[in-house]
């Protein structure tokens, strides 16, 4: 791709910061040519523009979190870097509203608006993620059930397009509505439609106390029922948790309340009997982390909350008739769960699960994130995706030209 000059002109956007691309430098295995890094929308805007006018292929990184989520691209000239928009530009504590660029990491942000004793109720499922990233994923942890995901927390958003036009929709007002979809269709669409460099967040109050509560279920249908009771419940926990582990027919329920000192007493003792015979209260390490480690296979599974049982059955029933070790975790308060299988899982026996778990995901998706290029090759990753078509136009209208992240979305978008 790289010519000198055209490497000139994209550095002189981003004040020098663009060099030639290096081997750790790729998205999705894909390498890039060239990265550059901007510090500012303006600076953005002009290396977007200047990158559509030579007609290259872009992808954005933030803090590498999740590159190996998605399809690769299927082309890649120009990686932009967002670890220089790494700015909290506003915290209106008495809003409890935050804006920050795309760049920063979930944890510094959140520890900043902790000071004021507020927090970015955002779980990490995987540590050190970029705001952007954690956006473009649509990466949500346990305590999704009581604070919302990623797209009900963002008020707004900044966005670049692929042309170098920067548009920008809601603003920071809680109850703010004028351009508010714009956020919501960024997020979770892996940089496909444009980039984002800002973003305004709802904050919420930290919780005077929590607590975890555990019980340790014989089987899926006695789990299910459990979580269902608790999330039926006035309760109003904070997460709903299941884990079932390779090879055993347990599943763990784990109950978060949140609140007052007095209140999660009082409610934690209630959990307890909800959730019956075993039950007890536990310490809980790092309750985001996902099943799978970065190498490994990672499986996003939604259901209706009527379908947990069912897909924690199915599951354990995958595994035994493959021969390939499924570790479940996830909200059952939600119905959004995480499953991990070994790197080294033959492809054809991981069709086979795919197919088994979709088969009971019909109101849901079963969705291959992360897997070895091998593997990646042979399956269907999206599997059904209705409202395909619709998409498809949407990326039509935000990026014509098929130049930002092509073929890493759903439907090869």
């Amino acid at each position: 791709m790289a010519t000198t000059t055209l490497l000139d002109d994209l550095a002189g956007c981003v004040d020098g910061a663009a060099r030639e691309a290096g081997p750790d430098d790729a998205v999705g295995g894909v390498p890039a040519a060239v990265v550059a890094s901007p510090a500012t929308t303006e600076q953005a805007a002009a290396l977007m523009a200047t990158a559509d006018r030579a007609g290259l292929h872009v992808a954005f990184r933030g803090r590498g979190t999740a590159l190996a989520w998605g399809a690769p691209p299927t082309a890649l000239d120009l990686l932009v870097d967002t670890t220089r928009l790494d700015a909290v530009v506003d915290h209106a504590a008495g809003d409890l509203i935050c804006v920050v660029q795309a760049g920063a990491r979930l944890d510094d942000v959140d520890a900043q608006v902790r000071q004021h004793g507020q927090q970015l109720a955002l779980d990490q499922p995987v540590r050190g993620a970029s705001v952007g990233g954690t956006l473009a994923t649509a990466r949500s942890g346990p305590r999704r059930v009581r604070y919302g995901a990623p797209r009900d927390l963002v008020l707004g958003v900044t966005v670049v397009r692929a042309d170098g036009v920067v548009a920008k929709a809601g603003g920071k007002v809680v109850k703010n509505v004028a351009g508010y979809d714009l956020a919501k269709l960024v997020t979770g669409s892996f940089g496909t439609l444009a980039l984002v460099t800002e973003a305004i967040f709802r904050l919420h109050p930290l919780p005077a106390a929590s607590r975890w509560v555990t019980v340790s279920c014989a089987d899926s249908g006695e789990a299910a029922r459990r979580a269902h009771a608790v999330t039926a419940s006035q309760l109003a926990p904070s997460a709903v948790e299941v884990e079932r582990r390779p090879g055993s027919a347990a599943v763990d329920v784990r109950v978060l309340l949140e609140g007052t000192e007095q209140g999660v007493a009082q409610r934690g003792s209630q959990a307890l009997s909800l959730l019956g015979q075993g039950a007890e209260p536990t310490e809980v390490d790092d309750a985001a982390a996902l099943p799978a480690g970065p190498d490994d296979l990672l499986l996003k599974l939604t259901v209706p909350l009527s379908g947990v049982g069912e897909l924690l059955a199915a599951v354990a029933a995958a595994e035994q008739r493959h021969g390939v070790p499924l570790h479940l975790r996830g909200s059952a308060g939600v119905g959004v769960l995480y499953a991990g299988a070994p790197a080294d899982a033959a492809p054809e026996a991981m069709a086979a699960v795919l197919a088994d778990l979709r088969a009971v995901t019909v109101e849901g998706s079963t969705v291959l994130l992360q897997a070895p290029p091998s593997v990646r090759a042979a399956l269907d990753a999206w599997g059904p995706v209705p409202g395909l078509a619709l998409m498809r136009r949407v990326k039509d209208q935000f990026d014509p030209q098929h130049r930002l992240a092509p073929g890493r979305f759903v439907g090869g978008i």
